[in-house]
């Protein structure tokens, strides 16, 4: 049965043979999330609750980055608080200057709520260019008074 239905979606999918997404931690991501929130007034994230990955083989051929939340639902059936996974694209994300990486962190930061329940914020009204660039002077403005204060 399961070679007939892998011969069938290969059939498809014109021959084309599917690769499984693959998810590893990102702890170089996750340094750089600790430090944006070390330095940016987003006191309503809980850096602890805020997990990063790598993924490889992603079909995608815009995202750079994407989050992810742990609904109402799911901390209810598995007895967790809310927390939230930012999931980097490494085959477009690791070529990304440093200074690209942190303006995408900050893009995917901005999505998580005030009340830190799991769920988003949207792009409308809240998340923009402009919004990520100012946010991303301020971080540049306090990294270096740390720098002068050394």
């Amino acid at each position: 049965m399961f070679i007939s239905l892998f011969k069938w979606f290969h059939g498809i999918l014109g021959g084309m043979t599917i690769l499984p997404l693959k998810y590893v931690e990102a702890p170089d991501v996750k340094r750089m999330v600790d430090e944006i929130l070390d330095n940016l007034d987003l006191f309503h994230i809980v850096p602890q609750f805020v997990y990063c990955y790598r993924s490889k083989g992603s079909k995608s051929k815009r995202i750079i980055a994407r989050i992810h939340g742990l609904g109402k639902i799911w901390q209810e059936a598995l007895r967790q608080p809310s927390a939230y996974i930012i999931e980097v694209i490494s085959e477009r994300y690791d070529k990304l200057s440093n200074e690209d990486k942190e303006k995408t962190l900050i893009h995917e930061l901005l999505h998580i709520p005030e009340g830190f329940s799991g769920g988003f914020r949207p792009h409308k009204g809240y998340i923009s260019r402009r919004r990520v660039e100012e946010l991303h002077t301020a971080l540049l403005k306090r990294r270096s008074l740390m720098d002068n204060r050394m």
